[in-house]
């Protein structure tokens, strides 16, 4: 049976982390809210599986997963579930460790991307919080952007294997999604990321090199792959980007 990821249809949002392992490793996968509502996808069917009463160990929010009687939710989660089953988390437990400790700490670097446009209420639109978003972003831009990638930059140029992967010398799930996290920062702070990557010769050339990839350069070409927009995670506000 193929995997069946669960996350909202018309957003990357973290559902896309999941979505790029899973079209890397060439896996088998149904995004389940994008089919039509006739095969059981939609916005609705999503909110029932959520809200299903008959699930003891349901997901507080998607995205989530369900591999046969297996569901799994949070990103991070997800991919430690599925690392060692599409030969994405390295070689033995430390490294499984190691590529999970990075994938948290990309998830913080996302919670705090997404605070810049929604800095006092997820419920409330970003026009009734501009002030404070601008005032946010500044902060995350100018303080934040470079910390994180500075501090992967050390990963990568410390990894006793070479600096073309943050684990080991083969490509894991914490590669893709150091790859998305980049992608997103361009897009929601095009001059911030261009000025952090100046500094950060070998995250940029990681980003490089996972889009070159074959399975995910067509990834990236396909209609499978949702384009950046202001529903998401990263939202490209002039403003907000100095």
């Amino acid at each position: 049976m193929p995997y069946q990821l669960h996350y909202w249809p018309t957003i990357q949002g973290r559902g896309e982390f999941v979505r790029l392992a899973l079209e890397a490793a060439g896996a088998d996968y149904v995004d389940v809210a994008r089919l039509p509502e006739s095969k059981g996808g939609g916005e609705s069917a999503l909110g029932e599986r959520l809200g299903d009463p008959n699930n003891a160990r349901a997901a507080f929010a998607p995205p989530f997963l369900v591999d046969g009687d297996i569901v799994v939710g949070q990103t991070a989660a997800i991919l430690l579930y599925l690392g060692p089953r599409l030969g994405l988390s390295g070689v033995g437990e430390s490294d499984g460790l190691w590529t999970h400790q990075l994938q948290l700490t990309i998830a913080d670097v996302v919670a705090e991307a997404h605070d810049t446009h929604h800095p006092i209420s997820t419920g409330a639109y970003y026009e009734d919080q501009r002030d404070a978003a601008v005032q946010r972003a500044r902060a995350f831009r100018e303080e934040r952007i470079p910390k994180f990638l500075n501090w992967f930059e050390q990963v990568l140029q410390r990894n006793p294997a070479g600096d073309l992967h943050l684990v080991g010398d083969m490509l894991t799930y914490a590669d893709l999604s150091l790859f998305q996290l980049v992608d997103g920062l361009h897009y929601a702070f095009p001059k911030a990321t261009a000025r952090a990557l100046a500094r950060t010769p070998a995250v940029e050339k990681l980003h490089a090199n996972v889009k070159r990839r074959q399975r995910v350069h067509d990834y990236l070409q396909s209609a499978r792959r949702i384009a950046f927009n202001e529903d998401g995670i990263f939202r490209r506000y002039a403003e907000l980007d100095g």
